[in-house]
């Protein structure tokens, strides 16, 4: 990769300045901190203030496990630098870690295609939108596709050289993944399946499985020191982080989420019911058709919402008993069509978080397609959702023509990824876009042709 950035030097600077460009725009007009962000803001602090993984409640720092420590000890790192509170220079860090992983997508496409496919994946996920756009936002996404990308060339370079030194770096870049974001063990997960295919089509059978135990112990040991500290501080068993972000001893809403379940596909209405419960008051006027499965359904759920509403003084609660006539109801129309509530709907919601404009980190109105009330941001997300569009086409045109190496392995992991999102009741496009190095690097090989040195490399890495 050195060389192919000397070679060719004033293209990369280039690209390179547009990166920053492009991100700097985004973090001087479009920066955005979520709700999200002052979580882990509060934990940093906290952290760096009274040495403790605490969130305040009550003006108390009172310790927690709703969230891995990876991505607040990153915040706290830098406010020990800069002071506390400077969400500008996290962003302004992540900045860096972007560009950086511009390099590594390159790096990927030259090891599993050739030279001119790393120039064309450089540009094309440097001046991604999507991924740039996190960039600006104070939250896990930058540092977890960063870190999936460095593991995916890692467990390349290891297939290729067929070193376990090189899936000692897999395991420590996954470990870093999965301490920001838990998800991030489907790439694990992935590469054992990969492992475990090559085992009974490869004869160094030995070998494979030494791989796959070494990646595998590198990247869960440090979820050890986690796992006993949960257990030691809560009595619960949390070697990540609880599925619904709450601490041992808050409610979770199961059957509200069950109920959710049956009818949500869009992230329209996450943000409009799913997020609004527990604390705000619901409407339903914003649940679509899809919701009521007849008229008596419909007068269900209406009550429902008003007892819900009626909590509000002035946070609106969640009780158990409410729950379980959510759960009641989810229950009835799941019986009434379980293969929309277990296939459909699921599919869905991935197809969903793959396809939309992409504006949730933007101040846009994320009803994009009502052009008559905005026309201007109407305008902008059908603009979104044809560039990402493009990008998905791109790849898997990419795809089709069987140029990459080791796609089985990129594959398989979007596939397990995909998988594990259709479990989600809310479909946020932002949970694909750690699969965007493999979409640069897919349509790259769909944008360029080979010299015939580039084909005889290509050979023979597939062989």
């Amino acid at each position: 990769m050195r060389q192919l950035v000397r070679r060719n030097l004033a293209f990369f600077l280039a690209v390179t300045a547009a990166a920053f460009a492009l991100r700097l725009c985004f973090l001087w007009k479009f920066s955005f901190v979520a709700g999200d962000s002052f979580i882990y803001g509060d934990i940093a602090k906290n952290w760096l203030q009274h040495d403790a993984f605490a969130m305040t409640e009550g003006g108390v720092p009172v310790l927690t496990c709703i969230r891995l420590p990876g991505y607040p000890a990153f915040v706290a790192l830098i406010w020990k630098m800069v002071g506390l509170d400077h969400y500008t220079a996290v962003m302004a860090v992540q900045m860096f870690f972007d560009v950086g992983t511009c390099y590594l997508v390159a790096a990927l496409a030259r090891r599993v295609l050739w030279e001119r496919a790393a120039m064309a994946a450089f540009p094309l996920y440097a001046l991604n939108p999507f991924t740039a756009n996190y960039a600006a936002t104070p939250l896990t996404e930058v540092l977890a596709i960063f870190f999936t990308a460095l593991a995916l060339l890692f467990a390349v370079e290891a297939l290729v050289k067929d070193g376990l030194r090189w899936w000692i770096f897999c395991g420590l870049a996954i470990a870093a993944g999965i301490l920001l974001r838990p998800d991030a063990g489907i790439l694990l997960a992935g590469i054992g399946g990969y492992l475990l295919i090559q085992l009974f089509r490869r004869p160094d059978k030995r070998r494979i499985i030494s791989a796959g135990v070494l990646v595998s112990v590198v990247s869960l040991a440090p979820l050890v020191p986690w796992t006993v500290r949960n257990w030691r501080v809560f009595h619960v068993f949390q070697p990540l982080a609880p599925r619904y972000a709450n601490n041992p001893w808050e409610f979770v809403p199961a059957g509200f989420n069950r109920w959710i379940k049956t009818w949500l596909v869009d992230y329209v209405s996450v943000d409009d019911i799913y997020w609004q419960v527990p604390g705000d008051a619901i409407e339903i006027t914003k649940l679509p058709p899809r919701a009521f499965g007849s008229a008596e359904q419909r007068a269900t759920t209406e009550r429902l919402f008003s007892a819900y509403n009626a909590t509000c003084d002035p946070l609106c609660r969640m009780t158990p008993d409410l729950d379980a006539q959510f759960a009641s109801l989810a229950d009835e129309r799941i019986h009434h069509a379980p293969l929309r509530y277990y296939v459909g709907l699921p599919l869905a919601r991935v197809a969903d978080m793959w396809l939309r404009p992409r504006t949730e980190a933007l101040p846009l109105d994320s009803h994009w397609w009502r052009f008559r009330r905005d026309p201007k941001d109407s305008l902008i997300g059908v603009l979104l959702g044809a560039i990402n569009l493009a990008y998905l086409m791109a790849a898997l045109a990419g795809a089709a023509r069987k140029r990459v190496a080791y796609a089985g392995l990129f594959v398989l992991w979007i596939a397990l990824r995909c998988a594990f999102l259709a479990t989600l009741e809310n479909p946020e496009p932002r949970y694909t876009l750690e699969c965007f190095p493999v979409v640069c690097v897919f349509a790259a090989a769909s944008l360029c042709k080979k010299t015939p040195l580039e084909t005889q490399h290509a050979a023979s890495l597939h062989n």
